[in-house]
């Protein structure tokens, strides 16, 4: 959700003209995607990002302890999700990558850094 925060900035700042999760609706599920009422459509946008993240939280959770209580490893982890989108899943939905300049991609990869930041501090991470 701190990332939704963020995102509000660079897309009402015109860093980011439309999130990978819209893109990524628009490309995998256009029907469904025009079904939903144009003002629902943020809301489920929001919704799969969430779900998208939560997944992500998860799968750190299953890091090594002595990995995860590294101070680096929350941007490193947030950095590789980024990575694995834009060199990976991003190409192979057919997502359109075409962005403005560097702003665009940077935007996204400080939104992805920040997400790394805040899992890593997640407290029921470190417990025992």
């Amino acid at each position: 959700m701190a990332m939704s925060g963020f995102r509000q900035v660079t897309t009402g700042l015109g860093l980011v003209e439309r999130v990978p999760p819209e893109e990524v609706l628009r490309k995998t599920a256009p029907g469904l995607f025009r079904r939903i009422p144009v003002d629902r459509r943020q809301a489920l946008v929001e919704l799969l990002h969430w779900a998208y993240g939560a997944g992500g939280g998860m799968l750190f959770g299953v890091l090594p302890r002595r990995l995860r209580r590294q101070p680096w490893t929350g941007p490193v982890y947030g950095f590789a999700f980024w990575a694995v989108f834009e060199a990976g899943i991003a190409p192979l939905l057919g997502v359109d990558q075409r962005r403005h300049g560097g702003r665009e991609p940077l935007a996204l990869l400080a939104d992805h850094l920040l997400y790394g930041v805040v899992v890593a501090a997640s407290p029921w991470l470190h417990a025992d």
